[in-house]
């Protein structure tokens, strides 16, 4: 089990009017970054399990918590988290340390904002390797219009815009329950229960499955949203109408070779039109859940290395 205490110490880098909470290993290895991007509600500390291991293969690994998670800053305004301040940030960590472009990895709402910096600042990227969520085409209709009219009122991406501030009272009110809640694994099927289900995680009493960490591993999650709260995550959320908007004329195929990794039992369905969007792609699945890199650390960090290792340079 990794020791939250040997983590890196981070610093703070100012990047496109804010400042992000970087964690890095491996500088020696200048001229070879690979920027790793947590999802929701998580954290710099989800990609402990791959950072060293990369590191020793000759990267120099970079690892924010992006703009509302951690120490980054956390703006005010709905508005300043949509997918061009996201990709921006990521563009000035860059800039920062004197990268042209950088292999960058995301794990669910980090591979959505790896996904739209491919198309935003597609000479930024020099490949991806993204984990749980597949590349999104954007839909005829506004992305929270077409997930209401197919899931309803209670999906909580529809919830989190139709009723904002009510999710964020619940689970700022229940941080470590809602947490512990979550993170798990091996979770029996069941019929979803009426509601918006992560409000019913950070209410209920009893978790389901086994747990994705140790105590003390989760304990830095819930340290980190007991301070922050949960709202500046999901105000990624209530900018995906808006990121739809930004993203109507950009070119929607990706030309990056691409590792797209599934967790075979996560809930996210896997994408049938993947190939046509991002023809360079390579697609492995690993018998896991939603949390894969922290619940299939060696074989996630294997993949990972096995298929860079392949996709070297000539």
């Amino acid at each position: 089990m990794f020791n939250a205490t040997s983590f890196p110490t981070p610093t703070l880098v100012p990047v496109n009017g804010a400042v992000l909470e970087v964690f890095e290993v491996g500088s020696e290895n200048a001229g070879n970054p690979i920027v790793l991007c947590h999802g929701w509600p998580e954290h710099a500390f989800s990609w402990r399990y791959q950072m060293a291991a990369l590191a020793a293969a000759g990267f120099h690994v970079i690892v924010p918590n992006q703009r509302g998670f951690g120490n980054s800053s956390s703006p005010e305004n709905v508005t300043d988290y949509d997918i061009t301040c996201l990709t921006g940030d990521l563009v000035a960590l860059l800039d920062h340390y004197g990268y042209e472009d950088a292999i960058f990895v995301g794990h669910d709402w980090g591979a959505n904002v790896v996904w739209s910096t491919a198309l935003l600042h597609p000479d930024r990227v020099r490949k991806i390797i993204n984990l749980a969520l597949p590349y999104q085409p954007r839909t005829d209709v506004p992305w929270i219009a077409f997930m209401e009219a197919i899931f309803g009122s209670d999906n909580y991406f529809v919830h989190f815009n139709r009723q904002p501030g009510v999710a964020d009272a619940v689970l700022d009110a229940n941080a470590a329950q809602f947490l512990r809640n979550l993170f798990r694994k091996n979770v029996p099927p069941a019929r979803p229960a009426p509601g918006m289900v992560m409000i019913n995680l950070a209410e209920a009493g009893t978790p389901l499955g086994e747990p994705v960490m140790s105590e003390d591993e989760l304990a830095v999650f819930t340290a980190a949203f007991e301070r922050t709260g949960f709202t500046g995550g999901i105000n990624w959320y209530r900018n995906l109408d808006r990121n739809w908007q930004i993203l109507a004329d950009v070119d929607p195929v990706i030309h990056k070779p691409t590792l797209m990794i599934y967790g075979e039992q996560d809930m996210i369905p896997k994408s049938e039109t993947l190939p046509h969007f991002v023809p360079d792609v390579d697609v492995l699945s690993l018998d896991c859940g939603h949390w894969i890199q922290q619940e299939a650390p060696e074989q996630t960090t294997q993949a990972i290395l096995d298929w860079l290792a392949d996709h070297e340079p000539a």
